[in-house]
């Protein structure tokens, strides 16, 4: 059973969530500020960990900065729709991944479940090395090793989201293909939970920001406007 902190200053969140995440096998502690948190975390680490960025005492950026000083757990940002700033601080800090306020549970359900999978690869990494192998994806200058959540563009390492991660997967795995809106709305997210076409808009403008951030003349990823998107091998 995977141990869940929860960390937010919104008791109705804590306990709706929690409740939630009861329901499907997860242990949950919940705790309303980060120096709770931080204080609970040095004496015995949860297995992951999904922290509000705006709580008093101690904030969601700074509780993150901490912890990853020692560990590096998987790590989700609660943030406001008007966070972007500092979701991408964030996600440079460290943070695997975010979600948007107000949420669907089982989208946070669906990505802390990610997250742990791919802790549980990372974990037993020292195993059947040629089999993992085979996984790797390149496509021009782009190296996406899954079971790892890797992403290298032109060697250079690039820190995606679970989300982006999927999003860029869908469209290298066949170049010169067009992705419809639709059809990465189904890569990334569950059939429940419903999301519209600025949601896919906004992963895919964070994914360029991200790897412009490594090489600003990155265009690999075209828009074909009112159809949808495809990846182009430069």
């Amino acid at each position: 059973m995977s141990r869940i902190a929860l960390v937010d200053d919104d008791r109705n969140i804590l306990t709706s969530v929690s409740m939630t995440l009861e329901a499907e096998g997860f242990e949950v502690e919940t705790y309303n500020d980060g120096q709770a948190a931080l204080d609970a975390f040095n004496k015995k680490l949860p297995d992951m960990a999904v922290f509000d960025i705006k709580m008093p005492r101690m904030d969601g950026m700074d509780l993150l900065q901490r912890v990853r000083q020692k560990t590096s757990m998987p790590v989700i940002f609660l943030t406001s729709k008007d966070d972007e700033i500092d979701e991408v601080l964030g996600l440079r800090m460290g943070a695997d991944d975010y979600v948007k306020k107000p949420f669907s549970q089982r989208l946070l359900v669906e990505r802390i479940r990610a997250l742990l999978r791919r802790q549980e690869v990372i974990a037993g990494d020292g195993e059947g090395g040629e089999v993992d192998q085979a996984q790797v994806m390149v496509r021009g200058d782009l190296r996406m090793d899954p079971l790892r959540h890797s992403v290298t563009w032109k060697t250079r390492e690039v820190s995606l989201t679970v989300t982006e991660f999927l999003l860029l997967q869908a469209l290298a795995q066949r170049p010169g293909f067009v992705k419809s809106r639709d059809q990465l709305m189904d890569v990334a997210y569950d059939d429940q939970v419903y999301v519209d076409d600025r949601t896919i808009d906004s992963h895919i403008k964070r994914l360029r920001k991200k790897m412009r951030m490594v090489d600003d003349d990155f265009g690999a990823i075209e828009t074909l406007y009112g159809i949808g998107y495809r990846y182009n091998e430069e």
